[in-house]
């Protein structure tokens, strides 16, 4: 045996022993399992129903020992103290205690990727195993001994540099993968960043900042469990599509309990995914909305031009302007929402008018007492003139009922806007009562929602049942592990007790939060975060009152007019201090040949870019192909198929909404209709064929970018959506153009 297969051999009886040790705890966790399912206290109708969460909870910790036991281990680290310790996705130990695999986020693997040759930390060999299932293929050394170096220049500032290539270069699957394995010094400053506040992580086209995102987010979930279990992490990211393509990261960490939605998603019982044009997004994007909107509610609690005549029992009285504005004043001084301050309007008002009843009925010489005066309230309470009297001085909303009257009246849009906008920005408003909700709208719905509230006494009985439910879980978990061998201490009643309520209610806490709209997070990522407008900005802060956030993206990219042109401008709205920026500056996605024409591009339209580099040449240069524009698609699709063949790889054609029927039926026809996915969803199809703005976030092994100048000339920012097209190749582009170019994009 040479030096290295002898070394290979080591490192397989190590990696036999930690999946020998994975494979005994699932045996053990199932043994469990089935203890619990047979329990003999389950006899009533509740014990059937805890022993069910707690079996749940048992095959969840089945689930993710079993979702790591082909590829747990992926690192060694031998430190000057000769201490040596072996990296994997999680923890784990021997029945002794004895630590075999440290869990990548644990602070005794942060040396794995932060030792350099220059700054070793006391490392002095950092190993990459390179595995297929559970067989150890092949090893990469990093010597970081200087001792055993001649000298720092020759040794690349990239840790584990062949199986980094490697993964970069690897073909597509439509799924994002994580990055555990071969995670740089720069990513890993940021996924283990100390900040308690808003971290924004600014980074290039390929840098990694998706990825840097999640991996933070399993970090977090990792170091601050006992804050975050109950509370939930929130990932944002712009479409459906984008979170089906990094679905698969967080749970190959370990971590399943997230919430993911996107922007148009915030607002339970709303789903969006279409924009608003340009000047109305901006419109609903600007915070002038919060005025316009706190001024249309407080319009709709009017005084009556006259008084109101009421009929109690044939008793006549009337309901006066003055009464109305006094109980109206009464409410609005409780600072309340409008619908819980309609609790205090409403009792003011019948306060008033039951004076005037026993007025009339002393008047009248109809008998009446001072212990009368509960029931006299509760005529006029439940008296049907009383009724739509008071609703139509202040009636309750919901927000979808009070956006959609309010946007359908442009008197009402024009009366609101007051000196907070035009009237012609206003009536940019205005739409039918059935109308679509938008992306857009649903940052407005929510700041109705604020502006209304909801009744709280629900909220306050659901409190109560959750403390007594807590005192009865533990009970009942102490019950269950005494039935069973818990001696080496896998879960404890505690930890059992508290994991199991979350599911006492038949969803978890990730069901249960998304559909609670003024559920607070313990963190939220939001990914292409430049894209938000300063209302989304607002609705998302109001679930993070602590600012805690990771917020990814690239002001280069914006393509949102209501979008950020820097972080500060963004965000200092929301953060008094200023969040804390890290920058990305390493580009693993796009090979060098591609990226020098999007840097020439977005250097002759002026984009604010972060100057990124390389790690790659590349095998393909940019290919540009001249067509008549009737031939424009034709062209397209032979140049797709010419990619597909060169690459082996998926393909996206990126083009506007103008030719992407066409684009769409002819790649069907030639690839399979089975074979062709439309817009960000169909990203694991063989070809994909979307806009640019779709692609954002995405990657693919080659694309096809169809009229960049039309791209250009789109809309405002039609030059950042071409940065971003012509960012998302992995191994070749191909740009397909009739007539001209954009300038600073030429062969």
């Amino acid at each position: 045996m040479t030096s290295s297969d002898e070394q290979i051999a080591l490192e397989q009886r190590y990696c036999d022993r930690v999946y020998a040790r994975i494979d005994e705890q699932i045996a053990r966790l199932e043994t469990q399992h089935s203890s619990v399912i047979g329990a003999q206290t389950a006899s009533t109708h509740q014990n059937r129903s805890e022993r069910d969460s707690f079996a749940t909870f048992y095959e969840d910790r089945i689930g993710l020992l079993r979702s790591v036991s082909s590829n747990a281990i992926f690192g060694r680290l031998d430190r000057s103290d000769a201490s040596r310790h072996y990296i994997g996705r999680i923890g784990v130990f021997t029945a002794e205690g004895t630590q075999l695999l440290v869990d990548w986020r644990a602070p005794a693997a942060a040396a794995f990727y932060q030792a350099t040759p220059k700054c070793p930390g006391g490392v002095r060999l950092r190993r990459h195993l390179v595995t297929s299932g559970r067989t150890v293929v092949d090893i990469e050394d990093d010597v970081l001994d200087g001792s055993l170096l001649d000298s720092d220049e020759h040794h690349s500032s990239l840790q584990g540099e062949g199986a980094l290539l490697a993964a970069v270069s690897a073909k597509r699957t439509g799924r994002m993968g994580d990055i555990v394995a071969t995670i740089q010094a720069e990513q890993d400053r940021i996924i283990r960043h100390e900040t308690r506040g808003a971290l924004v992580v600014q980074g290039g086209p390929g840098t990694g900042k998706t990825a840097v995102a999640l991996h933070r987010a399993a970090y977090q979930l990792y170091t601050h469990r006992k804050r975050l279990e109950h509370s939930g992490v929130l990932i944002v990211a712009p479409t459906r599509g984008f979170l089906r393509y990094i679905e698969r990261v967080l749970p190959s960490l370990g971590e399943t309990g997230v919430v993911t939605l996107t922007p148009g998603e915030l607002v339970p019982g709303v789903r969006a995914d279409k924009r608003d044009r340009e000047e109305v997004a901006r419109v609903k994007g600007s915070l002038a909305m919060t005025k316009v909107l706190r001024r249309a509610i407080k319009a709709r609690q009017q005084i009556p031009k006259a008084p109101i005549d009421l009929n109690i029992d044939g008793v006549h009285i009337t309901l006066t302007p003055k009464d109305v504005r006094a109980a109206r004043a009464e409410a609005r001084a409780t600072g309340r929402p409008h619908n819980l301050a309609r609790t205090t309007f409403v009792r003011a008002a019948l306060e008033r008018l039951v004076e005037t009843y026993c007025a009339e009925l002393t008047r009248l010489e109809r008998p009446w007492a001072e212990e009368d005066r509960a029931d006299l309230l509760h005529d006029l309470r439940t008296n049907h003139d009383v009724k739509v009297a008071l609703n139509r001085c202040w009636l309750p909303y919901s927000p979808q009922s009070f956006a959609r009257s309010f946007f359908a009246s442009k008197d009402r849009l024009v009366h609101a806007a007051g000196e907070h906008m035009s009237a012609r920005e206003a009536k940019l408003l205005h739409r039918s009562k059935d109308a679509e909700w938008t992306v857009d709208d649903v940052a407005l719905l929510d700041e109705i929602a604020e502006l209304l509230g909801d009744d709280d006494s629900a909220a306050q009985r659901e409190q109560d049942k959750a403390r007594a439910a807590e005192r009865s879980n533990l009970e009942y978990a102490e019950k269950v592990l005494s039935m069973i061998d818990s001696s080496e201490g896998i879960v404890s009643a505690a930890e059992l007790a508290a994991q199991v309520g979350a599911r006492r209610d038949g969803r978890s806490l990730a069901e249960k939060a998304a559909a609670d709209r003024a559920w607070t997070y313990g963190h939220i990522v939001v990914d292409e975060a430049q894209e938000l407008s300063p209302m989304m900005w607002r609705a998302l802060m109001r679930r993070n009152p602590t600012k805690s956030f990771t917020i990814v993206g690239d002001v280069a990219q914006t393509s949102s007019i209501s979008g950020a042109d820097s972080w500060d401008s963004a965000l200092s709205p929301f953060i008094d201090d200023r969040a804390c920026i890290e920058e990305l500056t390493v580009n693993y996605r796009t090979p060098s040949r591609i990226m020098r024409h999007a840097s020439s591009l977005a250097a002759a339209h002026g984009l604010s870019v972060t100057e990124v580099r390389s790690v790659r040449n590349g095998e393909h240069d940019v290919r540009f192909i001249e067509a008549p524009e009737a031939d424009l698609v034709e062209k397209t699709l032979v140049e797709a198929r010419t990619l597909a063949d060169l690459t082996r790889g998926r393909v996206a054609i990126l083009c506007l909404d103008d030719h992407l029927d066409a684009v769409l039926a002819g790649a069907s026809s030639l690839f399979g209709e089975a074979a062709v996915g439309r817009g960000s969803v169909g990203i694991d199809r063989e070809v994909s064929v979307m806009t640019p703005t779709d692609a954002k976030g995405l990657e693919f092994d080659a694309v096809v970018i169809v009229q960049p100048r039309e791209i250009l000339e789109s809309h405002a920012r039609g030059a950042n959506d071409l940065y971003v097209a012509l960012t998302r190749p992995t191994q070749a582009l191909s740009v397909v153009y009739a007539g001209d170019l954009p300038a600073g994009l030429q062969p």
